[in-house]
């Protein structure tokens, strides 16, 4: 019996691919950057799985090119708005991701930027390195607390849940809004469920935790911003899209806003002309919340799974459609 042909659109880790070459025929794409479109096309004529990135648009055309052959499309990710799942779905395609194993990481990485942001570490390493610190000063870099501080969590997933568990040993005072959150189950988080008109309002920062969706595109644009504290931080680690980045611009230009931390940007990389690099009240760092050993490891492993299982004519065990499996 013939090997699955698979393409992978990036190196990942070697124990994902080592579970893959053992039962497949397997393509990983050389580059450091993703593959173009035209390459994409190229690569994934007749394969029967794709492993696919954040970075790579998986849309019909990319299964045309592919053929009736494939099967599965496991993403390398918690989020999957790169595949158009209703399309996937159409041709009875199993779509898989890798949720859960990001959210420790992720809520870690979330918490450094807040505290970061906080207490303008990122500030003062530059002065450090430019020659600035002369002495120390009584009004020099002051920031803010963040023991005692009201934190609002915007989605109130894993991750979200994570990062108010870190919150908790600060003494923080933890506000969400996610109306999909269970009823019944707020007074085991520790937290209080509130509107995001009252989360806006009385937050001493704010931490996105929501999925890029119609509804939640730009959710953070100037109207927002007016809403907050002017001393309020703002903290994205989930996705670009959720923030208007200009309006972010104008907010801590202006002083609508104190600071703000992002992992995530829109386009990704952020592009060197951005205004938003001119401002020394915002920390970005290069979509690195998930960027631990053990975390990217286990993405690898659990991104093979799902490959291997769909060969199989399994169900995935980390399956985003579960629809095609019903009839």
């Amino acid at each position: 019996m013939q090997s699955p042909k698979i393409f992978v659109t990036r190196r990942i880790p070697e124990k994902g691919l080592n579970m893959l070459r053992k039962e497949c025929a397997v393509e990983v794409w050389p580059g450091e950057l993703p593959p173009t479109t035209d390459e994409l096309l190229t690569n994934v004529t007749g394969v029967e799985g794709i492993l696919s990135l954040l970075t790579d648009k998986i849309d019909a055309a990319v299964m045309d090119a592919a053929g009736p052959e494939l099967k599965v499309i496991s993403n390398y990710a918690v989020g999957y708005d790169n595949i158009d799942i209703a399309e996937a779905t159409r041709r009875g395609i199993a779509v898989g991701n890798t949720p859960g194993v990001l959210t420790e990481a992720t809520a870690d990485h979330t918490f450094a930027l807040l505290m970061a942001a906080a207490r303008r570490v990122a500030e003062g390493d530059r002065q450090v390195r430019a020659g600035k610190w002369h002495t120390w000063e009584p009004m020099g870099l002051l920031g803010a607390d963040i023991h005692g501080a009201t934190l609002g969590l915007v989605g109130f997933g894993r991750i979200g849940q994570g990062v108010a568990r870190r919150a908790a040993g600060f003494g923080m005072r933890i506000l969400f809004y996610d109306p999909n959150f269970p009823e019944g189950r707020q007074k085991e988080t520790g937290a209080n469920s509130v509107d995001l008109e009252q989360l806006l309002r009385e937050s001493d920062f704010v931490s996105i935790h929501v999925p890029l969706s119609d509804q939640t595109r730009r959710l953070f644009n100037q109207v927002t911003f007016n809403k907050m504290k002017p001393s309020a931080i703002l903290i994205n680690t989930a996705r670009g899209g959720v923030v208007d980045h200009s309006a972010l611009y104008d907010a801590l230009k202006n002083g609508s806003l104190a600071a703000a931390g992002l992992d995530v940007t829109e386009p990704e990389p952020l592009q060197m002309d951005s205004p938003l690099l001119t401002l020394d009240n915002l920390i970005i760092t290069p979509h690195i919340a998930s960027a631990s050993r053990t975390t990217r490891e286990r993405m690898a492993v659990m991104a093979a799974e799902n490959l291997l299982e769909g060969f199989k004519g399994n169900k995935l065990p980390n399956c985003v459609n579960p629809q095609i499996y019903q009839s």
